[in-house]
Formats: C-alpha cells, structure tokens, sequence
C-alpha cells in the first residue's frame, strides 16, 4: 500500500509566544510536529504494519522542517519529503500548500493520505481537503476508527461529539482525529535508524511550478496574542457580607445580571 502523511511543523503552543512586527517571534520558540499530524502518522503505521507497503511524510517549508521530518521518521515513517518554499514564496496560505502537495502527489498513485484534522497553529483544517480535491479523490475529515478490507474502506468520524459511520474505497484521504490511536514515542533505535532513511529535499522548479501557480488567496492582516486575564479577587468576610459583594460585582462591573 501507497500511504502519504502529510506532516506540519509548528510552534509548541505550551511555550511562550511572542509578536514581532505583525508575525509570531521564530527567535527563541519551541518547533514541533503538529500534534493531530502525530496521528495521522500513528494511525499510517499501524495500517502499513498491517497491510505492507511503504510510508512517505511529506511538509511543506524551510530547512528547519527536516528536524520534525526526523521525528517522523523515528517513529516508523519510511520516508520523508521537504519541499523547500523559502527562497521561492514570499506569502503563502493553505491554497499555497494544497496545490504544492497535490502537484507532487498527482503522479505517486497514493493509496492513502493522512493528514491532521488541523493545525493548533491555523486551526483552518483546509489543507487535507484541498488536497483530495485537486487530486479528484474522495476525503473524510475527524476520523476516530479506520478499517480497511481490500479496497473498502470503513470509517468512524466525529460529529461534534456524536459518531458517523462511513463507507467508501480507496484512494482516499482521511483526517486524523484526537482518540484516533496513542501516537508512539521514537524509540532510541527508531531515531538512530531515522538517521540514514532517505529524506528528499524539492523546490517548486523540482514540480514545474512557478510562484505565481501557488500564490496566496488570503492575507493575514492582523496577528495578536489574546488579552491578559485580569487578576482575580478574593472575597473575605462573612458569607451574608461576601454574597452581597459578589451580587454588587456580578451587577458593576461584569454586568451580567
């Protein structure tokens, strides 16, 4: 079997974030795979472990990606693709990515595609889609269960916290859904395997691309942090003194009652 993951590198959002001239800081922040992609790479795995076949992890980037296309491959991915955008796209968005991605995949006759339901950087969760679509195949997003029999394909999807059971056949693209699987760590022999997988770097002359074929539909006009959380307060006192404190708060200033 032919599977693709397809893999973004993002900032790890439990670390600090800062803004530097209308852009998230790169200076000092913490990279990592996105973590719904480390699903999709889970669930790839278990399906080429059981049904045979060959694993390529494929990111859409700069060099710095090769450290998270590592990872991939340490986990158990058999090989892994950077196409390198950074001297070659000066704004990019999801269509930017989509049609890099299918232009490569359009002559690898996939099988599978997995990709993450979303990134917890964009959250836009378009990527997987657009992809399917410009290769003309079908695509099922928040998938939870995947069984494959043959070229049938049965799959269980969240719906807003309800279950949907689908039916179809291969190609296909899914997108991986947190409760999916248990995503691996990379064993220490996984990781000094990952060291000598192949990891091919592309350009967009490598896909008879130019940069206007893959420019941007969207612009970011804005990027800001949330608000600081103002201090709480503490209420001290009897409980008859504190309720008519809280009742007089609710009623001034958060003026919801």
């Amino acid at each position: 079997m032919n599977i693709f993951v397809l893999m973004k590198r993002t900032f790890d959002t439990e670390e600090k974030i800062t803004i530097a001239d209308g852009k998230v800081n790169e200076e000092g922040a913490e990279f990592i795979i996105n973590p719904y992609d480390e699903y999709a790479i889970e669930e790839a795995i278990q399906v080429r472990d059981k049904h045979g076949g060959e694993i390529t992890v494929v990111t859409v980037g700069n060099e710095e990606a090769e450290k998270e296309l590592r990872t991939a491959l340490a986990m158990g991915c058999d090989k892994a693709v950077l196409i390198n955008i950074e001297d070659d796209v000066e704004a990019h968005d999801q269509y930017t990515t989509a049609k890099i991605i299918a232009e490569y995949l359009k002559d690898k006759e996939p099988d599978l595609i997995l990709a993450g339901n979303v990134a917890i950087d964009g959250g836009s969760g378009q990527v997987g889609p657009r992809v399917a679509e410009l290769l003309g195949i079908p695509y099922v997003t928040t998938i939870t269960k995947l069984d494959i029999d043959g070229d049938k394909v049965t799959l269980v999807r969240d719906v807003e916290g309800d279950e949907e059971v689908i039916e179809t056949s291969l190609p296909l693209l899914v997108t991986a859904q947190q409760g999916l699987n248990e995503p691996r760590y990379p064993s220490l022999p996984g990781i000094m395997k990952a060291k000598k997988k192949p990891l091919e770097e592309l350009e967009l002359d490598d896909l008879d691309l130019e940069e206007e074929d893959v420019e941007a539909k969207t612009k970011t006009i804005e990027v800001f942090l949330p608000p600081k959380r103002e201090s709480g307060k503490i209420l001290e006192g009897n409980i008859d003194d504190q309720v008519k404190e809280l009742v007089r708060l609710l009623r001034s200033e958060a003026k919801v009652v």
